[in-house]
């Protein structure tokens, strides 16, 4: 016992301390381990249990779920194999500890986000989108979880349709029209620059809506800024396995401030959303300002500001979303109907005949010849479904409660996601689905198959959720690619040897809003007498456009970099 104390006693007590710090640390390390194993276990028994109950899907891992197994690029053509491969309409995918239900049927998108449209009216939780983008002051991110939401929703939706609604469209016919030859008209002399040409017809009708003003020069930089910044979000936002989105999968790298974290692409910049909702807060109020165009949705806004408590913030995202719902949209659909006509050339032959049968060549096709045009009505159909803008339906869908659907559980809160591309490729509804063709849409021809709702796609989305801009989109739509049936013959490009230089119809863009990479068309008027009309129309129009004329002091670009 003696040799024991001499023992003890010799040891330095700094060396006993040392060393029962040492072996706290390490219990305080073990500690710390165990417990996070033993929370990330409880989570994935938890996530097991719920894949369990929800529709079938890849089996997921602890804490990434099935983040990593997403495609490079497009990856809704993935989901569609998916729910080939499960044989299922709906499938489960794990985004990180979260699950989202992918629709890729119409008659269940159907069943769910239209005939259940109160369940599944409000939006999942979005950090890449809305917490670090847009806000959730924006109609097109809100929750609707809570009375109060619900009410703020239901006063933007309002307003939005005071602005593009289906009744308030039809007022815009006119300069719609107009905007409509002025595209013929430049066709003639600068065929090459059809994209361009389609890009300032779609924004100037909204700007025209919006704030009063028309683009008249397709350089103008409320195009060429606002559309790239469109572009921007929709390629930033694309379900996958890089950043941004992946801040989906671990949600805590958002919280390290944007100027020291080089993965969220400078998203959730206070100092950028602000100037970003700016920008268009400040073009509202400057139309505002001015007395002319007194109908312009500028003035709704701000006339019906203090009923309805509108701040900035709500005025800045109900005018941008005007750009959302019918610029970029618009203009990417009409160069995927330019694909269609150069990629099959067949279809235009029934299209030309209908066209010179009732309108002719001395005037171009109105609005009231839509009744009499069946086949340039299936036509445009055939546009919106073959390669849809919107190619995942925009936005997620959220239930507001847990919900089932032939005994598979879809908890509340859930991503539910509805793919357009996989609807509209169903051999079931569409044989053929890559093959353009109209007949699909006329009435009683054997090629039409049954589809839930009347019109026959389901292009802009669901249910509450639906595409505001819609009415607009599909009026503007219409009289663009039938004035181009009526005015323009689309045939290929030849290069230097004097042969056709082939399209790729699988070749777009990886964006949310997907369109074709560019290509080359030979664009001509199909004889002289139209040719004669067409400069005759447009002249006229660039008349009576000329009271729409005017500048804006702003430019997004500034409101970026100050």
């Amino acid at each position: 016992m003696m040799a024991m104390e001499q023992l003890f006693h010799a040891v330095p007590v700094h060396c006993l301390q040392h060393g029962c710090s040492k072996f706290g640390a390490a219990n305080v390390a073990l500690a710390i381990l165990v417990t996070a194993a033993l929370g990330i276990l409880a989570d994935y028994i938890w996530m097991l249990y719920l894949r369990s109950k929800m529709p079938p899907g890849p089996f997921p891992y602890p804490i990434i779920g099935n983040t990593f197994q997403l495609p490079n690029n497009k990856p809704w053509v993935y989901f569609e194999e998916l729910s080939r491969k499960y044989n299922t309409p709906l499938i489960t995918y794990w985004i990180g500890r979260n699950p989202t239900v992918w629709i890729n049927d119409a008659w269940t998108a159907s069943e769910l986000l239209d005939k259940r449209a109160g369940i599944y009216c409000s939006r999942p939780r979005m950090l890449v989108f809305a917490e670090l983008g847009s806000g959730q002051n924006n109609l097109v991110n809100m929750y609707t979880t809570t009375k109060a939401q619900r009410e703020r929703f239901r006063i933007q939706r309002k307003l939005m349709h005071q602005g593009v609604g289906i009744q308030q469209v039809k007022k815009y016919r006119h300069f719609q029209n107009d905007e409509s030859k002025v595209v013929a008209y430049h066709l003639l002399t600068k065929p090459e620059n059809y994209v361009a040409h389609f890009e300032r017809y779609a924004t100037s009708v909204v700007s025209i809506i919006g704030f009063g003003r028309r683009v008249g020069n397709p350089k103008d930089p409320i195009i060429t800024e606002v559309i790239a910044v469109m572009h921007r979000a929709a390629d930033l936002n694309v379900p996958g396995k890089t950043f941004p989105m992946l801040m989906e999968t671990f949600p805590a790298l958002a919280r390290v401030p944007t100027e020291y974290a080089p993965w969220k692409h400078g998203l959730g910049s206070k100092r950028k959303s602000h100037r970003g909702h700016d920008f268009f807060y400040s073009l509202a109020h400057e139309a505002n300002e001015k007395p002319e165009h007194e109908d312009c949705y500028a003035k709704v806004l701000f006339k019906e500001q203090k009923k309805y408590d509108l701040g900035n913030k709500e005025i800045s995202a109900l005018a941008g979303n005007l750009f959302g719902a019918g610029s970029d949209t618009s203009s990417s659909t009409l160069i995927t109907a330019v694909l269609a006509m150069r990629a099959f050339p067949e279809t235009l032959i029934p299209a030309w005949k209908e066209l010179d049968r009732v309108v002719g060549s001395d005037r171009s096709p109105s609005f009231d010849d839509d009744a009499n045009l069946p086949y340039v009505h299936a036509f445009v159909k055939e546009v919106f479904r073959w390669r849809s803008v919107a190619i995942i339906g925009g936005q997620p869908h959220a239930p507001t409660q847990d919900d089932y659907y032939n005994g598979y559980l879809i908890p509340k809160s859930t991503w539910v996601q509805g793919n357009v591309w996989a609807i509209h490729h169903n051999e079931r509804e569409f044989p053929e689905p890559d093959r353009f063709n109209p007949n699909r849409f006329l009435k009683d021809h054997p090629d039409a198959r049954p589809f839930p709702g009347e019109r026959g796609y389901m292009t802009f989305g669901w249910g509450r959720r639906v595409c505001s801009g819609q009415a607009l989109a599909e009026q503007g739509t219409w009289l663009m690619i039938a004035r181009l049936l009526w005015g323009f013959k689309f045939g290929p490009a030849l290069d230097e040897q004097g042969k056709p230089k082939p399209v790729d119809i699988f070749d777009y863009t990886n964006g949310l809003n997907m369109r074709p990479q560019t290509f080359e068309v030979s664009i001509e008027p199909r004889s002289e007498r139209v040719r004669q009309a067409i400069i005759r129309e447009g002249e006229q129009a660039l008349t009576d456009l000329a009271p729409y004329e005017g500048e804006t002091k702003y430019r997004m670009s500034t409101f970026y970099t100050k």
